[in-house]
């Protein structure tokens, strides 16, 4: 359950590592495998059973309008999806026409001749400058979100195509709320997704399977696979791992997460499963375990299995393969026409891991003390380009989306070199932080080297928050990087924050104005503003004195661990604030009222910023 354009890397970066080792290895990507098999002629027909066995009160304008619209939905779902998967371009011109696609409440936002929140895309103005395959792209997405409010109205509520039940994991001390939804009926979202879990058990009969789970939105899906498995074919071992798990369960005590897997291991995943695998080959004990979690046989409670031994390097954990995924089934999606933004959801990328860890480490608001932050290793340009050499041959695609916290600019000289050096033509796009290193000569290298877009924390735009941050740059530093980038044809997105520790109404009202003007001046094209969360790994959470808040209790529980409540001095109400912000910059990115007064985006009355209007202009001389 991520993003549906492009395989989640973990799977292929652990398929790659294993058979290198010489050990037989699989992967599966059963959220795109759920996503097609509920929106095909014999998925819509189950869906609408569920739509007809709503009672009245419970039907809604996204209902009405798929069972109205039927038949035409179930003659049109193949043939956009392979619209959408890049096998039949010419079907653009049907969408295009108005009268091929079934259209339900979505739709409305395309005569809108005004630019709404954050999902209400104004595409009345914005279809003159769109190209024939963009506005289909933009329509088939429309027509796919709304079969998937059907999907929440009808079926389950808590399902997103990139997310499913994420509210029971996202740091609930306590697994009751999932044990409870486990217990419950499976819906036919459930039955599907286990009935594709069973079908790659018989297709590959493993002796181990390995559930990689990236965020909160995943964790539910992975229990209703580890449980349909456990029900078929208990003999298997599950192993479970992946961001969530590594961030959220280091503490974990609860015994009713193994009725589902047997092996919880934390952080870089090629060492654990190595013992593991030895392990289960009875040529190593269970004490002798790295990293991983299991229940004891003896007393039912929780054992840590820590055996020190170093990691694999970086440069040695091998070639990422995507071998056994259907490449060429991904869903090239169109949600926002902003052309930096839509490249999270749009085209087939090669994601690749330049380092591992950060190399910076600092940021006061990030999980600094955990593995995939703290131990900071790279590999050299060549192993790095060879890499990619492997990965175009065996995929066909040329596109690569590097995924570190923070892709470090020697690093990125060096591997722009030796793509230049050796004429390979790639596209790709990664994220940095805006440091001074990235020089105009820099960014006009990255960009002959192939580089596109790059995106990079700009934070709370302020040099006082910044600094308390750590992040060890200044808001003019930051325009005169993203200026040279955009100079360089690099198309630049900026993380925003608000609500950090003693953030004022002042300070949001003069950030929102700092951003006002880099859009103006052409130096990010895109960006996002998302509400700060203190975590219980980052120097916030461990030492907020310095920070000015006084965290609250965490509740008691021994299953997931990381986001912790805080007093915040200030009583801002970053709710009222944030609404702003995001409305604001939603516009900034279609080009809209770019030199309105920034008071005008918030329902509260504000102080004028004390920044002036034209800081950013005169910084960039």
């Amino acid at each position: 359950m991520t993003q549906l354009n492009t395989p989640y890397p973990s799977t292929a970066y652990l398929t790659g590592f294993l058979r290198s080792r010489g050990i037989e290895a699989f992967q599966e990507d059963l959220a795109l495998k759920l996503v097609l098999k509920l929106l095909s002629a014999e998925g819509l027909q189950a869906l609408r059973e569920q739509v007809l066995a709503l009672p009245r009160k419970r039907q809604t304008p996204a209902t009405q309008s798929f069972d109205e619209q039927f038949e035409q939905y179930q003659r049109t779902i193949g043939p956009v999806l392979r619209f959408l998967q890049g096998r039949d371009p010419t079907l653009a011109h049907r969408i295009c026409n108005r009268s091929f696609l079934p259209e339900g409440p979505r739709f409305a936002s395309i005569d809108s001749y005004t630019v709404g929140e954050e999902g209400d895309e104004p595409l009345a103005w914005a279809f003159g400058a769109l190209g024939t395959a963009d506005r289909a792209k933009h329509m088939a997405t429309l027509y796919l979100n709304d079969l998937a409010d059907v999907l929440r109205d009808a079926v389950d509520e808590r399902f997103q195509f990139v997310r499913y039940a994420e509210s029971l994991a996202t740091s609930q001390p306590s697994f009751d709320p999932l044990a409870q939804a486990l217990v419950a009926e499976p819906n036919l979202i459930d039955r599907t997704l286990q009935a594709l879990a069973i079908e790659a058990i018989e297709r590959h009969q493993p002796t181990l399977v390995l559930l990689s789970t990236p965020f909160p939105g995943n964790v539910y899906a992975a229990l209703r696979i580890a449980q349909a498995i456990k029900a078929h074919a208990p003999h298997i071992a599950i192993g479970w791992g992946g961001g969530f798990v590594n961030t959220e369960l280091r503490e974990l005590a609860e015994p009713r997460v193994f009725d589902f897997v047997d092996f919880v291991s934390l952080d870089a995943g090629e060492r654990p499963l190595l013992a593991l695998i030895e392990h289960l080959q009875g040529q190593r004990s269970v004490q002798r375990l790295v990293r991983t979690f299991m229940r004891d046989a003896d007393t039912g409670t929780v054992k840590y299995q820590n055996w020190q031994e170093p990691d694999i390097a970086f440069a040695e954990v091998g070639t990422p393969t995507w071998d056994g995924l259907p490449v060429d089934e991904y869903l090239s999606l169109l949600d926002m026409l902003n052309p930096m933004n839509r490249l999270w959801s749009d085209g087939r990328w090669n994601k690749l891991t330049i380092a591992h860890g950060c190399y910076w480490k600092k940021c006061s608001f990030c999980d600094v003390s955990l593995d995939y932050i703290s131990r900071y290793e790279n590999a050299n340009a060549e192993i790095l380009v060879d890499r990619i050499e492997a990965i175009v041959k065996e995929t066909g695609q040329t596109g690569f989306h590097f995924v570190d916290e923070a892709a470090p600019p020697k690093a990125l000289r060096a591997l722009a070199q030796e793509l230049i050096k050796r004429k390979l033509q790639i596209s790709w796009w990664g994220n940095i932080r805006f440091e001074k290193s990235f020089t105009p000569e820099l960014c006009q290298l990255l960009s002959d080297s192939g580089c596109i877009a790059i995106s990079g924390g700009l934070e709370v735009a302020s040099d006082r928050l910044l600094a308390l941050m750590k992040k060890g740059v200044s808001v003019e530093q930051v325009a005169r990087v993203t200026r040279s980038f955009t100079e360089a044809g690099v198309l630049v997105h900026a993380y925003l924050m608000y609500g950090f520790p003693t953030q004022t109404v002042q300070d949001t009202v003069d950030a929102l104005e700092y951003v006002r003007q880099l859009f103006e001046n052409g130096c990010i094209q895109s960006g996002f503003f998302h509400r700060f969360a203190c975590t219980v790994h980052s120097p916030v959470g461990q030492n907020p004195d310095e920070y000015g808040i006084t965290l609250q209790a965490l509740p008691p529980g021994n299953f997931a661990k990381n986001d912790v409540g805080f007093i915040d001095p200030t009583g801002v109400d970053h709710n009222a604030m944030g609404r702003a912000l995001k409305k604001a910059i939603y516009n900034f990115m279609h080009g809209v009222e770019l030199d309105a007064d920034v008071r005008s985006w918030f329902d509260v009355k504000v102080p004028r910023p004390t920044v002036p209007r034209h800081t950013i202009a005169k910084a960039l001389g």
